[in-house]
């Protein structure tokens, strides 16, 4: 008997919360989240307010670093649409590479380039220094 009156309620309560969504779209999708809330106000019987819907928003994800990989800190993690419309400077950081790439990622950019170009110097200082090798060891053969 118990397990019958349970079922009744169950049953009861599933269809008080029965709401109808507001817009066309009546799946049940990740772009139609929704959100039953109770309207505030009383109704002539004791269920109190009227069952309504609350459409919900997708999460935003974020950036994320184009190097690493990891998430950018100081940028606000909205959806595309949201975040096409800030400002300039809050979807940017104040450095070079700033709403694109991590401070660490940048730092071995610049770490990297420092380099490279020391390898070019001394690439051009030993083909500058060969060459009069070469001449010396030509004259001293003939």
């Amino acid at each position: 008997v118990s397990t019958q009156s349970t079922w009744d309620y169950n049953r009861i309560k599933r269809m008080i919360r029965r709401v109808h969504y507001r817009r066309k779209h009546t799946y049940r999708t990740a772009s139609n989240k929704v959100r039953v809330v109770k309207t505030p106000g009383t109704l002539p019987s004791h269920l109190g307010g009227q069952l309504t819907i609350q459409y919900r928003f997708k999460k935003g994800k974020g950036q994320v670093c184009g190097d690493t990989g990891a998430k950018l800190q100081g940028i606000p993690h909205l959806r595309p649409k949201a975040f096409k419309r800030l400002s300039k400077t809050k979807k940017t950081v104040a450095r070079p590479y700033g709403g694109t790439r991590t401070a660490e990622a940048v730092k071995t950019r610049i770490i990297r380039a420092f380099l490279l170009e020391e390898l070019k110097e001394l690439k051009k200082m030993k083909t500058v220094k060969k060459p009069k090798d070469k001449k010396k060891s030509k004259t001293s053969k003939k």
